[in-house]
């Protein structure tokens, strides 16, 4: 049978020319097919027959492969930026539920699904992610969290914020997620944190010892006590300190 031939813009003139097509997955299949014909024939023993099928599985692990990699090329033109509208002590995050309600209706286009596994170890909770394509071939990667016991979780509760935590982070990794709310350099920013209720009360009083145009530049600068960055605190104590009035109590 004669190799298929496609037509080719022929380079100065604009005729066309005739180029062998690319085919892998149909040369792949008649691969396969060639080892079906041989597996149908009585005189392939037993070895020749277990290379035979090592060979079509490692071609169906290919097939597998491109379809994979093609179908996820064009699904990631389709995956948008998730907008932040969780609010943790960290500052603002795309939730599990935003990200799974906005992907799955495309992963199901392209022929995706995902699934989780969840295995508690001694140094934590590992969340692994497993993302199938209909044609068989899957990858995963896997994340190991502490258990999250920030804000007087107990146990049950820290279990569960890990885990969706784990499964938020292992998703955008395996579809190349981004969320809205990023620096330019693809970094999620660091929130910014602010002075303590106590370092808070300090600066009040030092504020009230010092002059009225002092206290006239702070509140032009910051506002409130409450929105000093932590940052900024022993810098600005002191120098309220030596603002401060004579014969008022310092802090």
């Amino acid at each position: 049978m004669a190799t298929p031939i496609q037509p080719k813009p022929a380079k100065g003139n604009g005729q066309l020319t005739t180029q062998p097509a690319a085919q892998p997955l149909q040369e792949s299949t008649a691969i396969i097919q060639v080892i079906e014909r041989a597996a149908l024939n009585p005189d392939v023993d037993i070895d020749k027959m277990e290379r035979l099928l090592q060979m079509q599985e490692r071609v169906l692990d290919r097939q597998a492969l491109m379809a994979y990699s093609a179908a996820m090329a064009a699904m990631q033109t389709e995956l948008p930026s998730i907008a932040e509208r969780g609010q943790g002590n960290n500052g603002a995050y795309a939730t599990l539920e935003d990200i799974v309600d906005t992907v799955r209706p495309i992963m199901q286009r392209h022929g995706f699904a995902v699934s989780f596994r969840i295995q508690t170890q001694e140094r934590g909770i590992q969340v692994t992610g497993v993302l199938m394509h209909q044609d068989g071939h899957r990858e995963e990667t896997s994340m190991l969290l502490p258990a999250d016991v920030s804000g007087n979780k107990n146990a049950v509760q820290a279990f569960g914020s890990s885990t969706s935590y784990g499964k938020r982070y292992v998703l955008c990794a395996l579809l190349n997620i981004t969320t809205r709310g990023q620096d330019a350099n693809g970094h999620t920013a660091t929130p910014v944190k602010m002075v303590t209720p106590f370092q808070a009360s300090q600066l009040k009083q030092l504020i009230t010892a010092c002059p009225v145009t002092t206290q006239e530049w702070f509140v032009g600068k910051y506002g409130e006590v409450e929105r000093v960055p932590r940052c900024d605190f022993d810098k600005l104590r002191a120098s309220l300190q030596k603002r401060a009035l004579p014969n008022h109590p310092r802090h």
